[in-house]
């Protein structure tokens, strides 16, 4: 991660290093979770203990903030416990976007079982809800990206660490560059550093850093959630930065 060593003290913008939370048994499974409380795998468990052990060589960080969904609050606990014993503060707007009638089922099996809200899910609209209680892109986009807006204002000259989802980690790169490239995977535990200033003023300073996964399994296609997703897979070789990559499918993929 670029610059990782420089302290935001002082600065007139709060850093925030959004890191999204560690596999669980439903990521290697391409089953979609959505609000769906699912824990952990052992594979994820390990992934956020490196990534824990990254930040607490970084500067230090003031506070953890978390999704109040399970596999997102124990990686920020993991976290917060390497880099010192920091609090851990939940809040529900950090979690992923809520998928409806597609949660719990096996992705390439739901324009099957769920032809409705798959064909929602696939819609070009982004106010298009998905049935079953379903959020669309924009109802997400607006809850995640006001709940960064607080963190900003809160922590100006500090540096806060973030545990949310994929499909939140998208929305917050679409509101710091909504006229750039479109992002692909997001792999679990990658970290994607935000700056946030006065006058609604975002910019991201790092992108999709999973060096610190170098020596561990992890699921390689972060599974992308629609079509172009691909087989799940898994790899231990240095994935690297997305963006230097260039690789950018559409931004609307959820990582669920």
């Amino acid at each position: 991660m670029a610059d990782s060593d420089s302290n935001s003290s002082g600065a007139d913008y709060a850093e925030i290093m959004v890191i999204r939370h560690g596999e669980t048994a439903w990521n290697a499974d391409g089953r979609i979770q959505g609000h769906l409380d699912v824990e952990l795998n052992d594979a994820g468990r390990q992934q956020a203990a490196a990534v824990a052990n990254r930040l607490s060589k970084d500067p230090k960080i003031s506070l953890v903030y978390s999704s109040d969904l399970k596999r997102a609050y124990e990686t920020a606990q993991i976290i917060a416990a390497r880099c010192g014993g920091l609090n851990v503060v939940t809040d529900p707007d950090l979690r992923e976007r809520h998928l409806g009638d597609l949660q719990g089922l096996v992705f390439r099996e739901v324009a099957k079982l769920s032809p409705e809200a798959y064909r929602a899910f696939n819609s070009h609209r982004t106010c298009q809800d998905i049935p079953g209680g379903g959020e669309s892109l924009v109802q997400l986009y607006d809850r995640c990206t006001a709940a960064m807006e607080r963190i900003g204002g809160k922590h100006k000259g500090e540096r806060v660490v973030v545990v949310s989802h994929g499909g939140v980690i998208r929305s917050l790169y679409q509101r710091a560059c909504p006229n750039g490239r479109s992002i692909g995977k997001v792999s679990n535990t990658s970290i994607n550093t935000f700056h946030l200033y006065d006058e609604d003023k975002w910019t991201i300073k790092s992108w999709g850093d999973v060096s610190h996964l170098k020596e561990t399994d992890y699921l390689e296609s972060g599974f992308g959630g629609d079509g172009t997703s691909g087989a799940v897979y898994r790899s231990q070789h240095r994935l690297g930065n997305f963006m230097a990559a260039g690789y950018f499918p559409n931004w609307k993929e959820v990582v669920f």
